[in-house]
């Protein structure tokens, strides 16, 4: 099954991703997937905002991966320079440490990805207005979307 909600504003989405962070664990994964200004980044600092980090988050394009201590450390992912690689940076060892990964362009590495995840795929809906459909893989997931109560 698929949650899907509808966010007015870079805000929003935002706020969303930070009550969202509310029910995260360590090892959790979130793959976001949109065009270019669909606002993965914006939903990326909605979760590091929600898991205490203070830092300011942006996105990881050039150097694939930036970390972040908080209450809740974050794996943030940039894998769109990864597109046609076989380079495995040590995902595996990312995903199982004690920290939230959050991957955008997550398609590009898809042999890498754990099986249990919660995909979210962002939508411009108008300038400022996005749809958030979210796909969960796995119980763990399904359960979190159901706890969300979208």
């Amino acid at each position: 099954m698929n949650y899907t909600l509808e966010v007015a504003s870079p805000h929003e989405t935002e706020a969303f991703a930070e009550k969202l962070a509310q029910y995260l664990k360590p090892q959790d994964v979130l793959t976001l997937e949109g065009d270019l200004g669909a606002g993965k980044t914006t939903f990326t600092k909605g979760v590091a905002k929600g898991l205490g980090i203070k830092r300011m988050v942006n996105s990881p394009t050039f150097t694939i991966l930036k970390q972040y201590e908080g209450n809740l450390n974050l794996n943030h992912f940039d894998v769109y320079r990864l597109e046609d690689s076989d380079e495995d940076i040590g995902f595996d060892e990312l995903f199982e440490s004690e920290a939230v990964s959050v991957i955008e362009w997550a398609q590009f590495i898809e042999d890498y990805l754990p099986k249990e995840r919660l995909e979210i795929t962002l939508i411009r809906l108008s300038d400022e207005g996005r749809k958030i459909e979210m796909k969960p893989i796995g119980t763990r997931y399904e359960l979190l979307c159901k706890e969300l109560n979208i």
